[in-house]
């Protein structure tokens, strides 16, 4: 085979792969753990079995697969808003409005099924606990780096963006059985003023 008519086959197998992660996050979201098998995502995405199970062979290279995708994602939209964060007091809004973006979205809702599921599933829970650390690390750098950008404030702004973490976590559970957005923007509005006053901004 020629290196032309590998070109639009990897392609192809590309844009296959894609599909079925995005579609397992929205099946995750919106249906739930159970079911969201390598089938059902298949059958969502238009593809065919075994063409999924050629780069899915378990639900477990799935999940995986997504958890990494999503690390992948939050932290190269996180980098960029930190590139594109503006000066002065506006700061601590973004990046406090960045954090609770990544726990109040679609992936968030997705990742958290695969979390309740581990809860009771010991193989699950060992297969993505260090994906799960790994998000968790990579958020927390780069909140304190939005914070704290000259690293003057030290533990201080690392104490403030786990709060700022926890707070966004906890954000996302509440919008997963309602529209929390109302309450959501006034608490985060105060604990914004919290944080500049902490950091005298």
């Amino acid at each position: 085979m020629t290196v032309a008519a590998r070109e639009p086959r990897q392609e192809r197998s590309r844009q296959t792969r894609e599909r079925l992660l995005s579609v397992t996050v929205d099946m995750l979201a919106a249906k739930g753990w159970s079911a969201t098998t390598v089938t059902a995502v298949a059958e969502a995405a238009g593809v065919s079995r075994g063409a999924a199970q050629h780069h899915f062979p378990a639900r477990e290279d799935l999940i995986t697969a997504v958890l990494e995708s999503m690390f992948e994602v939050m932290t190269a939209e996180a980098a960029q808003t930190l590139e594109n964060l503006p000066e002065g007091p506006e700061r601590i809004d973004a990046v406090v409005e960045r954090a609770v973006s990544i726990y109040t979205g679609l992936q968030f809702k997705a990742a958290l099924q695969v979390w309740a599921a581990a809860a009771s599933d010991e193989n699950l829970r060992e297969l993505i606990l260090p994906l799960e650390a790994k998000l968790a690390r990579a958020a927390h750098k780069l909140t304190v780096a939005g914070l704290d950008p000259t690293g003057a404030h030290g533990a201080t702004a690392h104490r403030l963006a786990q709060i700022t973490l926890d707070l966004a976590r906890g954000f996302g559970l509440a919008d997963t059985l309602s529209d929390d957005s109302a309450r959501r923007a006034q608490v985060t509005a105060a604990w914004v003023q919290q944080v500049k006053a902490a950091l005298d901004v």
